[in-house]
């Protein structure tokens, strides 16, 4: 009973050491140099691709995939105004915010797909331009987002401004109808809110 206790001890020890092997194995895989982010949908390409037939406006906001906007409040208040009569969804990000890269993917989604009827804007809050690029450069976005290192930007966003990442609704009249703060806990979830304040 002895020797059958021993060996069962070493046989656990070798297949935990064999399951920490291929997770390495597995990460190292995942973030291999030159390998991307694995969570993308799109690539950079993919993100600045002309939508055809779509209005002027959301023409001008794919023909800015992924770029990262000066301007701040003025800018983005500007371009506001400019889509009046289409609906548009504002996603405030941090290049160190989790739960932001954690939603990228379904934005890049949902942006790519329904990208010729409504608007879809990023705001980078409290970040460096330095490392947004960054984060951009691993999960493009197929729309721009507008530099807001000193929150002001997400001060009229709707809830807590330091709250990240926080979905904002605007309706065909400009008006702000709805404010998500924080993550969402599904993909369904977003598409549902954008299916009932932008749809």
């Amino acid at each position: 009973m002895v020797i059958s206790a021993n060996c069962t001890r070493r046989a656990a020890r070798a297949a935990l050491a064999a399951a920490a092997l291929a997770a390495v194995v597995l990460v190292a895989g995942c973030g291999g140099s030159g390998a991307g982010n694995p969570d993308t949908r799109i690539s950079v390409q993919e993100a600045t691709q002309p939508i055809s037939s779509a209005p002027p406006q959301l023409a001008s906001i794919r023909a800015q995939g992924n770029q990262l906007l000066s301007g701040g409040s003025d800018a983005f208040d500007q371009r506001l105004q400019g889509l009046h009569g289409i609906p548009v969804v504002v996603n405030k990000w941090a290049s160190w915010c989790g739960p932001c890269r954690f939603e990228f993917p379904w934005f890049q989604s949902l942006a790519e797909k329904r990208g010729g009827q409504i608007a879809f804007l990023g705001v980078n809050s409290n970040d460096s331009d330095g490392t947004a690029k960054q984060f951009l450069s691993e999960l493009p976005l197929p729309y721009p987002s507008y530099s807001d290192p000193d929150l002001h930007i997400a001060q009229d966003l709707g809830g807590p401004p330091q709250a990240f990442p926080t979905t904002t609704y605007y309706d065909r009249s400009g008006k702000q109808v709805f404010s998500h703060p924080g993550v969402y806990a599904n993909e369904q979830e977003l598409i549902a809110d954008v299916n009932r304040y932008a749809g």
